[in-house]
């Protein structure tokens, strides 16, 4: 099973904790964050990892080596990550998951193992959607209809009609995958979107007629690290909780 994470971004709301480090490597509850996003989806069965890279890129490399030093990781880095998007990042991971089945991951949210679990009992194509608690003007947000199928998906989303804020998490399949990155290589390398976030490309995926689900993970824990305010708050949350185990049976972990 194969995930791609995106994690090139510089992080420049939260500094100065991204400075000198990625994002994705920030502790949240003393673990880093993309530890524990590889962590819970090796739980849940994914053994192949496309990682987009770009700011302190060999940091991230070295980080995930020693952490895992058997596992299939394949690192794909975006030189342009200062004046591009997560539509470029995942733009450079095609040729690793084109016609695949796949995870896509946000890198910069800590999240439940529950959440990747109902994704993947629900099968493609689907996305995680947080409905439970305020949802912000700034962040992406999902409309759907009565039965749970993506209409719209976007900042441009008003609030009032929102079935919730997507987390960033996606589960795609082999024919999804295919258009998907069909359209991304057209308006990122041919129209020169490159600004664009990814939720651009599915937003015309559901224009021409895909069908997208919004699985609703109500009062499971998702949380983007965006701000220094969301870094508090996260390891506030997790301080109520046990601790996260590193460990994993059948990966060879560095102690």
């Amino acid at each position: 099973m194969k995930a791609v994470i995106l994690a090139a971004g510089s992080a420049s709301r939260l500094r100065p904790y991204s400075e000198g480090t990625p994002k994705t490597l920030l502790a949240v509850g003393g673990v880093p964050i993309l530890r524990r996003t590889m962590t819970t989806l090796m739980r849940c069965g994914y053994d192949q990892f496309v990682i987009a890279t770009g700011y302190l890129d060999g940091m991230v490399r070295a980080a995930v080596t020693s952490w895992y030093p058997c596992l299939d990781v394949v690192f794909v880095t975006n030189p342009d990550y200062r004046t591009t998007h997560t539509a470029c990042s995942l733009l450079r991971a095609r040729e690793h998951v084109d016609r695949d089945d796949f995870m896509l991951l946000d890198g910069d949210v800590v999240f439940d193992l529950d959440v990747i679990e109902v994704l993947v009992d629900r099968g493609p194509d689907c996305l995680a959607v947080r409905s439970v608690g305020e949802i912000g003007l700034e962040e992406v947000k999902v409309t759907a209809d009565n039965q749970d199928r993506v209409l719209a998906i976007g900042k441009h989303v008003p609030v009032r009609s929102a079935m919730g804020e997507s987390v960033g998490i996606q589960l795609f399949s082999a024919a999804t995958s295919k258009r998907l990155f069909e359209i991304l290589d057209s308006r990122v390398r041919i129209q020169g979107l490159v600004h664009e976030y990814y939720e651009a490309t599915m937003q015309q995926l559901l224009d021409e007629g895909a069908t997208l689900y919004g699985v609703d993970i109500g009062s499971m824990y998702a949380s983007e690290i965006d701000t220094v305010e969301d870094l508090v708050a996260a390891n506030q949350h997790l301080a109520q909780r046990p601790a996260f185990d590193v460990s994993f049976e059948g990966v060879r972990l560095a102690v």
